[in-house]
């Protein structure tokens, strides 16, 4: 005898909600009912153990026929247990849901509320369950719906264990019923479930004849979807270099291989297993994102949850898949509850484990991999202290001469020349002339280029490494790189300072002489190492405040072209090479502008013709 009834009053709810805001996860219904079926069979295995059948979750598209349909040879269900489990929804909290969810956050609330089967509504017009209990003396049931809310059910017809739903896809959502389709969404999120999946397409022509074996024959070859065994579950010991590689290129469909990798394997105090890669990281990472998949018992839960993933692991590619970690509940819960924290805290310290353990047992290793590793180790350190106090030993900087120094070699080298500086360079080829004249008195000089490094170096002065080191850029400070010599002891300096604040027309430049290593280069333009930073600083974050540029103009006496211009009598031309050598100067740190340029080529012509003039 049929029964006929309502689902429950919350349906009235949770429909309207499932279609409104679950548009942009519509597709999340086939991992539910995926999900479903290899539960069943999960259930059905720890009732009766290896049985050797051959238990699957198939999934049959029917485009001619507009239907999609999920079967397993899992538990099945009884009238008794269709009753409980599908006509009385168990979502007693929809006003709660409502509160939550009217947001932007819309991604895997499906999954989160519990609402599995019912979200095969906001693909389907009309739905039909077909199940058979295990259960010795068990009448099948068949079960139908067409909008979630009104249902009838009756004995059904099946004969063998399991269940089978059929979908009536509407017509709006027929692309669920394009076979390319389904096996994406299948790939994305079940594409390593522990229940063997297969992919049926009834419209899809035979083989040409038995025994063929052309290519598009070899397609119709049954095989699943997915990969029961993931690598990440696997011990450590028995996993291979190249193994690793095929599931990163597998995973992230890409070429390219990873660096290097860290596998989790954790079962107390809680249970965590994954890969960590770490992939070529650009050099300033600008728009670059990483990924890190977050899995469920081998359900695809979702991308990039920075509430379990410290956010500076955000830059690796990877997949954790965490059994117990509670995701039916919201993010606000995540952020504050204990477990994921702990969890966080672990994944920190197996990352900084993996850099210290290559550093340590591999140091010529881990220095190939340093200039492609080293924002991702920066932007950590900043954005966690006790990251860079466990990976601090293992921080490298590399050396104008291609080497890799810590901060403590770098100190050993330099000592008694440095005085707690580390001494730098944004750009190695334009500031070759500065760089020049600390390598020239056996000076190391670190190369720090990217992006991060100049919230690196603010964070190691005031937050990591504070009061015991001090950056300074090469053009900032002279101190140390002169020589003592009387040579050009007797060039006026207030005869030079005049002609160049003539030149330049700047009353404010202020002019010094030293004594500089390297005797060919005429002089060098400083700038305080702070006000330069402000300035950057400004710039990137796009302030637009006007600093006066502030330099030093240094002379060097030992020169011979500072020499002849001190005693040059031709005012005219005096000025003119003042010019001259003021913007190669500034060249060292940045690129002339449009105007500066332009002046810059015409009076490099005009002293070309005075020195032809000469000739």
């Amino acid at each position: 005898m049929a029964t006929k009834g309502n689902i429950s009053i919350h349906a009235q709810n949770i429909m309207p909600v499932i279609k409104r805001w679950l548009y942009s996860d519509k597709d999340i219904f086939i991992r539910e009912l995926v999900s479903n079926g290899c539960d069943a069979i999960t259930k059905y295995k720890m009732l009766k153990g290896d049985t050797g059948e051959d238990l699957r979750v198939t999934v049959t598209v029917d485009k001619d026929n507009r239907t999609l349909t999920f079967t397993d040879n899992g538990i099945g269900m009884t009238a008794e247990e269709v009753d409980k489990y599908i006509n009385q929804v168990a979502f007693s909290s929809a006003e709660e849901f409502l509160k939550n969810y009217t947001g932007e956050e819309k991604g895997g609330i499906i999954g989160h509320f519990g609402l599995g089967f019912y979200s095969a509504f906001m693909a389907a017009e009309k739905v039909t369950i077909d199940t058979l209990s295990w259960q010795e003396g068990a009448e099948p049931v068949l079960w139908q719906s067409e909008d979630g809310m009104a249902f009838t059910m009756e004995q059904g017809s099946r004969t063998q264990r399991g269940t089978t739903i059929v979908l009536h896809v509407s017509e709006e959502e027929k692309e669920f019923c394009e076979t390319f389709r389904v096996r994406e969404v299948l790939e994305r999120y079940c594409g390593f479930m522990a229940t063997p999946i297969y992919l049926v397409d009834v419209n899809k022509e035979e083989k040409h004849e038995e025994g063929c074996d052309c290519e598009e024959c070899h397609d119709h070859e049954e095989k699943p979807v997915n990969d029961v065994n993931p690598l990440w579950l696997k011990n450590p010991r028995e996993c291979t270099e190249e193994e690793y590689k095929d599931t990163y290129k597998k995973v992230f469909h890409t070429f390219e291989e990873p660096l290097f990798w860290v596998h989790l394997n954790v079962d107390y105090p809680f249970n965590l297993k994954g890969i960590l890669y770490f992939p070529r990281i650009r050099k300033d990472f600008g728009g670059q994102e990483g990924q890190i998949k977050l899995f469920n018992r081998q359900v695809f839960v979702a991308d990039n949850i920075k509430e379990v993933i410290p956010e500076f692991l955000m830059l690796l590619k990877g997949v954790l898949d965490c059994p117990d970690l509670p995701l039916n509940v919201s993010r606000s819960f995540l952020q504050n509850d204990g477990y994921v924290k702990k969890l966080s805290a672990h994944i920190t310290k197996k990352v900084a484990d993996k850099l210290n353990g290559l550093f340590n047992t591999e140091r010529k290793q881990y220095e190939t991999y340093w200039d492609d590793i080293h924002p991702f180790v920066k932007y950590g350190c900043i954005r966690d202290k006790k990251f860079y106090d466990m990976v601090k030993p293992s921080i490298l900087y590399k050396t104008t001469e291609g080497e890799y120094l810590t901060l403590d070699e770098y100190k050993a080298r330099n000592e008694g020349k440095a005085d707690k500086k580390v001494f730098y360079t944004t750009e190695q080829n334009r500031q070759a002339a500065a760089v020049s004249l600390y390598t020239q008195k056996g000076m190391d000089v670190a190369v720090m280029d990217t992006l991060i490094d100049m919230n690196f170096m603010s964070f190691m002065e005031f937050g990591g490494d504070m009061n015991e080191t001090r950056f300074v850029r090469v053009d900032a400070d002279v101190s140390g790189l002169t020589e003592d010599s009387e040579e050009g002891k007797d060039i006026d300096l207030s005869l030079l300072e005049k002609l160049f604040k003539e030149a330049l027309s700047d009353d404010t430049l202020t002019v010094k002489m030293e004594a500089l290593a390297d005797h060919d280069l005429p002089l060098l333009l400083t700038e305080d190492e702070q006000m330069r930073r402000y300035k950057e600083m400004s710039a990137m974050y796009g302030q637009g405040m006007d600093f006066p540029a502030q330099y030093t103009l240094i002379l060097n006496r030992l020169c011979p072209t500072i020499r002849s211009l001190a005693a040059m009598e031709n005012e005219e031309t005096a000025h003119l090479i003042c010019r001259q050598l003021f913007d190669i100067a500034r060249l060292s740190s940045r690129p002339l502008e449009a105007k500066e340029l332009q002046d810059f080529l015409a009076r490099s012509h005009q002293l070309l013709s005075l020195l032809a003039d000469k000739a």
